[in-house]
C-alpha cells in the first residue's frame, strides 16, 4: 500500500526535497552566463592565483547567506516584508531595486540562453534566446510548476557541473599549485574578489533559495538547524562550480595557450573549451552555457516577483502569471536589442552593488534590535558580528560599483 502523504516519513521526504530546490535554486541563479564569464577571464589574467579570490569570496557568501536565510526563516516574512516591518518604506525601495536589477540581468540571461543554443546547434541566438525564454515561461504555466521548478533546476545544476568535471579532468590543470595559491597567493586582487562576490550572492541572489523554504513552509525555529546547512550547502555548491570551472579554464592557459580578452565579442570560457577538446568543447560549453542562462531565467524571474508581495497580496495563479509577464517583458527587450548592451549591465551591476549592503544592512539590525521580528528569537552573536564586518566591506563594494557606472557614463 502506497504511503500516506501525511506520513512522517513522506512529510521528512518533502522537507528535504524542500531544502534541496531552495540550495540549488540559490546556486543555479549565481551561476549564470555572466558568472562563467568573470570565472574565465579572472582566470586568463590571474592564473594559479585566482584560486585565493574565489576562497575569499566564498567565505563572505558564507557570511551573507546564512544570516539572510536564518532570519528569513525565524521571521517567517519575505525580505521586503521584513525590511518593511524593520524599516518602515524600506522594503519597497528593495523590491524597486531588485525587480530593475532582475528584469536587466534577466536580459543578459536570454541573450546567454541563445549563445548556449548557438554554440551547441548553431542556431541563431535570437531563435535560440526565445525558445528557452518560451520553455521557461512553460514551466511556470505548467499546473505543476513547482514540481517542475525544482525538478528543473537541481536536473540542470548537476548537469553544469558535471560537464565541467570533464572538461577540467581534461585540461589536466595544475591542481597542487592552485591548492597552494588558495592559501599563499602570489597576487591578492581585491577588485576582483569584489566583483565575484556581487555575481553570486548580489541582487535578488541571495534571496532566491530564502524565498523557495518560505514558500514551502520551511520556516521557524524549528527549521533553524536544516536552514542553516541548506544555505551553507547552497554556497558550498556554487563554490564547487566556481573552482571547477576555474580548474578547466586554467589547464589550458598553464599549457601555454593566451585566451583572448579584448573586445565585447571576446568568449573567453568558449576558446578555452574548444582548446581542451576542439568541436566537442565547443558543444560542451554551449550545453554549460544554456544551462547557467535558462536556470538564471527561472531564479531571477521566480525571485524577483516574489518582491511584489509587498505591493499587493498575490495569490498563487497571479504570482505565476505575473513570472510570465516578467519572462515575456525581458524576452521583448532582448529582441529589439539583439543582446544584452553593456550600458544596461555595468548600470544593473551597480544595482546589484547596492542591492546586497541595503539588504544585508536591514538583516543585521532585525538581528541586533528586532527580536520582535524573530519570533523573541536572541541571534546567534558572533554571525551578527561577521554580518556586520561583512556589511561594511559590502558597503564599500558597493560605492566602488556606483564609481564604474558613473566612470563608464562618463567615458
Amino acid at each position: 500500500m502506497a504511503e500516506s502523504v501525511s506520513s512522517p516519513s513522506a512529510a521528512t521526504a518533502a522537507a528535504r526535497g524542500g531544502f534541496l530546490a531552495a540550495i540549488f535554486l540559490m546556486a543555479t541563479s549565481a551561476i549564470g552566463p555572466g558568472f562563467i564569464t568573470q570565472t574565465a577571464t579572472f582566470t586568463a589574467k590571474l592564473g594559479s592565483a585566482f584560486a585565493f579570490a574565489i576562497l575569499a569570496s566564498i567565505v563572505i557568501d558564507f557570511v551573507v547567506q546564512l544570516n539572510i536565510w536564518r532570519i528569513t526563516a525565524l521571521t517567517r516574512r519575505n525580505a521586503s516584508d521584513t525590511a518593511n516591518a524593520a524599516i518602515p518604506g524600506a522594503g519597497y525601495l528593495l523590491a524597486v531595486l531588485v525587480l530593475i536589477g532582475g528584469l536587466a540581468f534577466n536580459v543578459g540571461n536570454i541573450a546567454g540562453a541563445g549563445l548556449g543554443l548557438n554554440a551547441m546547434f548553431g542556431l541563431d541566438p535570437k531563435i535560440g534566446g526565445a525558445a528557452s525564454a518560451f520553455l521557461a515561461i512553460g514551466i511556470f504555466m505548467s499546473r505543476r510548476a513547482g514540481l517542475l521548478l525544482d525538478r528543473a533546476i537541481i536536473g540542470l545544476g548537476v548537469l553544469m557541473i558535471g560537464m565541467t568535471l570533464v572538461v577540467a579532468f581534461t585540461t589536466n590543470p595544475p591542481v597542487g599549485e592552485a591548492l597552494r595559491q588558495t592559501i599563499m597567493p602570489d597576487v591578492i586582487d581585491f577588485a576582483t574578489i569584489t566583483t565575484i562576490v556581487g555575481g553570486t550572492v548580489g541582487g535578488y541572489i541571495t534571496y532566491s533559495g530564502a524565498h523557495r523554504l518560505l514558500d514551502k513552509g520551511l520556516v521557524g525555529e524549528e527549521n533553524l538547524a536544516a536552514v542553516t546547512r541548506a544555505s551553507l550547502t547552497g554556497i558550498a555548491v556554487t563554490g564547487v562550480m566556481r573552482f571547477v570551472l576555474f580548474l578547466a579554464i586554467l589547464g589550458v592557459v598553464a599549457s601555454g595557450v593566451t585566451l583572448d580578452l579584448s573586445g565585447q565579442a571576446a568568449n573567453p570560457a568558449a576558446q578555452a573549451f574548444a582548446h581542451a577538446l576542439g568541436e566537442w568543447g565547443l558543444r560542451i560549453f554551449g550545453v554549460v552555457l544554456w544551462a547557467a542562462a535558462i536556470t538564471s531565467v527561472i531564479g531571477a524571474a521566480y525571485t524577483s516577483v516574489s518582491f511584489l508581495t509587498v505591493f499587493t497580496t498575490l495569490d498563487e495563479r497571479t504570482r505565476g502569471i505575473a513570472t510570465v509577464i516578467f519572462i515575456f517583458f525581458s524576452l521583448l527587450v532582448y529582441v529589439v536589442m539583439g543582446t544584452a548592451p553593456a550600458a544596461i549591465l555595468v548600470f544593473v551591476g551597480g544595482f546589484n552593488g547596492l542591492i546586497l549592503p541595503i539588504g544585508l544592512s536591514i538583516f543585521t539590525y532585525v538581528g541586533f534590535a528586532r527580536p520582535d521580528l524573530m519570533g523573541g528569537h536572541r541571534y546567534n552573536r558572533p554571525l551578527l558580528i561577521a554580518s556586520a564586518v561583512v556589511c561594511a566591506l559590502t558597503w564599500y563594494m558597493g560605492w566602488k560599483s556606483v564609481g564604474t557606472i558613473f566612470a563608464f557614463l562618463n567615458a
